[in-house]
This record gives C-alpha cells, sequence and structure tokens, in this order.
C-alpha cells in the first residue's frame, strides 16, 4: 500500500455557549412580508397606471410591529443568527485580526429557524417586546415614523463555532465582549453601516463554555 504524508489537519470546529445580556434596548427590524408580496405583485403586475388609486393604505400599527419581528416555528422571538457572525468578524478590526480569516472561522449556530422564512437562522431572544415609534429620515430628506420591535431587557445564549486553531475559548469570548462594547447588533448599534448608531444593541458577555456537538 502506498503510503501518504498528510500536511492538512482536519477542521479543529468547537462550539463555545456564550450568555450575553443586553446593557441597552435591542431594536428589530425585519422586512415585512407584506411589503415583499407587494413588490412581487408589482413585479408581476408589470407598469400600470396610478390613476384612482390610494396614496397610502391605512396601517395597523401594532401589526406593523409584529411584522418587524423574527418569530421560530417554535413560536418564540429572536434574532437573525448573522448579526452575531457579522459583528464579531467586524471586531477582528479591532484586535488587527484579519477579517478574512475570522470570516472563515466564527460561525454564530441557531437556535431554530424562521417561521415565514425558513432559511433564516435565529438566535433566541429571552425577553419582552415592546412597540417603538421612532422619527426617521429617507433618502429625499423627508421625516417619517419607524415602528418597530425593541426589547428593552434582554439576554441570549450565544452558540458559536469556531476554528480551534485560530481562536481559544477566552480569545471567543473576548471577541464577542467587544461585539457587546464597541459594535452591537440590530437597529440604532455603534457600528451601524448608515450612521454613528443610538447606542443600541450593546451587551454585557457573562459565563462561556465549550460543548460537545
Amino acid at each position: 500500500m502506498k503510503s501518504e504524508h498528510v500536511t492538512i489537519a482536519a477542521p479543529n470546529l468547537v462550539t463555545a455557549v456564550i450568555e450575553v445580556k443586553g446593557n441597552a434596548p435591542l431594536v428589530i427590524h425585519r422586512f415585512s412580508q407584506k411589503a415583499k408580496n407587494g413588490m412581487l405583485g408589482k413585479m408581476e403586475e408589470g407598469t400600470q397606471t396610478k390613476k384612482g388609486k390610494a396614496k397610502h393604505e391605512a396601517a395597523d400599527l401594532d401589526q406593523v410591529m409584529e411584522d418587524g419581528k423574527y418569530i421560530a416555528k417554535e413560536g418564540w422571538e429572536g434574532f437573525n443568527a448573522s448579526a452575531i457572525r457579522n459583528a464579531l468578524i467586524s471586531a477582528c478590526r479591532l484586535v488587527n485580526f484579519k477579517m478574512t480569516i475570522g470570516k472563515l472561522s466564527l460561525f454564530c449556530v441557531q437556535d431554530g429557524w424562521d417561521k415565514i422564512e425558513p432559511t433564516v437562522p435565529l438566535v433566541r431572544i429571552y425577553g419582552k417586546s415592546r412597540r417603538l415609534d421612532s422619527p426617521a429620515r429617507v433618502a429625499t430628506g423627508a421625516f417619517y415614523i419607524t415602528i418597530r420591535p425593541c426589547y428593552d431587557e434582554w439576554s441570549a445564549k450565544v452558540k458559536i463555532r469556531f476554528d480551534a486553531d485560530q481562536f481559544t475559548l477566552t480569545d471567543v469570548a473576548n471577541l464577542l465582549s467587544r461585539v457587546g462594547a464597541q459594535v452591537g447588533i440590530g437597529e440604532g448599534r455603534p457600528d451601524s453601516r448608515e450612521n454613528a448608531g443610538m447606542g443600541w444593541g450593546t451587551f454585557s458577555v457573562g459565563t462561556s463554555k465549550e460543548v460537545k456537538e
């Protein structure tokens, strides 16, 4: 039998469970299914005259808030798991770690899947939501009111799968701590693409442990 010299090690992936607790409101704003259906309807209909059509349809404001939530098939509320992964990758800049390596080494394991869009992975939120009505400005400069679900007191048990050849458990916990203090998740986070944020979506890190899958 021909001998084989192996130079590439198998993936050394480890999963950690890290408890986080919000120290600022967590504001969620998913793109509603109603809005998507409306856009799809216009695509299917093609260009039509708007004569005789109302400019704005009356809205059920509480329903608008409900439509902004991520709800799992099991009924609990959550946030998109990609928020944690993206934030971890972004936080790599703070410690001079290559984001391209972080992108290949850090993953957020979902607690479940969204009931409306089964391809969306969710992390469960432990906390009660309320309706947040706040002013915003569109690209034209005009103001309007955004209606979003807000969690004033919230926590989560974040499961992070990481490459143990790149990071230790302490590294990951510390990186997530930087996410909580400097990057944030959700709407109005410090690392918002649109602006400097509202100070929302920050959190502190509690206990962490490795788990077997």
